[in-house]
């Protein structure tokens, strides 16, 4: 579905992401894991269009992106779930959905979107009226997941959704992008709690200073010493 092919992306003359390679299948968690500034939000953002590489390619169902502005990407069929949530605090639950399917046209199933959107997350459905920035930091990351969900992505890409969310929060998240995908979307997973990700991943990608370390099936990373040591805090003593 996605191919990512050599890219290089700058912040001036910083080189952030150094020349990476990476393919995301159809049907399939895909994560990047790797501590803070390891490049996976760059690389998102390169995804997105919010930055461009120098050089590289991205390839989303056979067409190049890698020069598209967000929005084109957007209507290519990815979307977004950002870092920090961003949701749009001073307006509903109910208006950030809207917001969500700016693209789409079609008002009978847009409504009926979001009714699934609330069946989903039930906790947000008796909130519908409520400021979203009132909501806690759970309710938040579920509205920006079910606000991404609303444009009906090809590729849903989420970056750091269990940054800042108690334990269990962080493994209801996780439950809900599992139950997600197993509902037919694709998923690409930019998460430093590397060890949560990986059990719920078909695919795993390692990042370290702008470069790919590993990249493997999630069940051989869980499994390789290295990666238990440095990056799942395996026989790291304290």
């Amino acid at each position: 579905m996605l191919v990512v092919d050599n890219i290089q992306t700058y912040y001036g003359e910083i080189r952030a992401v150094k020349g990476i390679s990476f393919e995301v299948k159809q049907g399939t968690i895909t994560t990047l894991i790797g501590a803070n500034g390891a490049g996976k939000s760059t690389t998102i953002k390169t995804i997105m269009g919010l930055l461009h590489p120098k050089v590289g390619t991205i390839t989303f169902e056979g067409t190049r992106i890698e020069h598209m502005d967000a929005d084109y990407v957007v209507r290519r069929g990815i979307s977004l779930v950002p870092e920090g949530r961003r949701i749009f605090p001073v307006m509903t639950v109910d208006e950030n959905l809207e917001i969500g399917a700016f693209i789409r046209t079609e008002k009978d199933t847009i409504e009926e979107d979001r009714k699934k959107m609330y069946e989903l997350f039930p906790a947000l459905s008796s909130r519908k009226k409520q400021l979203a920035g009132s909501l806690s930091g759970g309710e938040q990351q579920m509205l920006a997941i079910a606000r991404a969900l609303m444009s009906k992505p090809k590729l849903l890409i989420m970056d750091e959704p269990s940054l800042g969310l108690a334990p269990l929060l962080v493994r209801q998240v996780f439950s809900i992008i599992q139950e997600l995908n197993q509902r037919g979307t694709t998923i690409l997973l930019s998460e430093q709690n590397a060890r949560a990700a990986l059990k719920i991943a078909h695919y795993g990608i390692v990042m370290e200073t702008g470069h790919i370390r590993y990249a493997d099936t999630a069940q051989a990373l869980q499994e390789n010493s290295i990666v238990q040591e440095v990056f799942l805090g395996v026989g790291v003593k304290a």
